[in-house]
């Protein structure tokens, strides 16, 4: 295929806060008194804020007002956002800032397409915003992924068709919003989970231009 743009998920394909995440909200749970494990978080991956806590409390069979609620998510961000605001140029994954440059070098634009609010803290602290031509975050999308809104935003922000992008996501929600965008889309992990991918690849480390434009 032509391709003229590639759009990134953050978390999972270009840097992994999920540690991070899993802390803070275990923190809250361990606050709540919810025993939240590293399997109960499988379940929050690709969510969004809201609905993680919402799957959090009802791990711990608890109910909370929407008062409540926000308090509660505001918390977990807060140490979340705390933990981030450490993070260094060495914290991105295998091949991600090698590959970025090969993108850059062969002319193709980048977007970042990632439900995060913190993902523009996340890009500076490790030294990646001068790779991307366009960010689009969780501040500027109202619907979340598999909605395919991140990635047609990305590609607007580029101004590239959607058919001429690719996308890069390790969630299943993610690649099914690709798709519906009318996107490729190459998985990040595991290609029995990401089957629905026109290619998976479990890192950054182990893909190429030449990779790319088989698509």
């Amino acid at each position: 295929m032509n391709v003229k743009a590639c759009i990134f998920d953050l978390d999972g394909v270009i840097v992994d806060t999920a540690v991070y995440h899993f802390k803070s909200w275990k923190r809250l749970a361990d606050e709540l008194g919810i025993n939240f494990t590293l399997h109960d978080n499988e379940r929050l991956k690709g969510v969004s804020r809201m609905r993680s806590l919402e799957i959090v409390l009802e791990i711990g069979h608890q109910t909370k007002t929407e008062a409540e609620k926000q308090e509660l998510a505001t918390r977990k961000n807060e140490w979340y956002t705390e933990m981030i605001s450490k993070m260094k140029p060495d914290e991105v994954l295998p091949g991600a800032r090698e590959f970025l440059q090969q993108v850059k070098n062969a002319g193709i634009k980048t977007a970042l397409g990632s439900a995060s609010k913190n993902a523009g803290t996340i890009l500076e602290k490790t030294g990646l915003i001068p790779f991307f031509d366009a960010i689009v975050d969780g501040n500027h999308v109202a619907t979340a992924k598999p909605d395919p809104e991140v990635f047609l935003k990305g590609a607007e922000a580029l101004k590239i068709e959607p058919a001429n992008c690719v996308v890069f996501e390790d969630a299943i929600a993610g690649v099914e919003a690709a798709l519906a965008g009318g996107m490729k889309v190459i998985g990040i992990g595991s290609g029995e989970i990401l089957n629905k991918a026109d290619l998976v690849v479990s890192g950054l480390d182990k893909m190429n231009i030449d990779k790319l434009n088989s698509l």
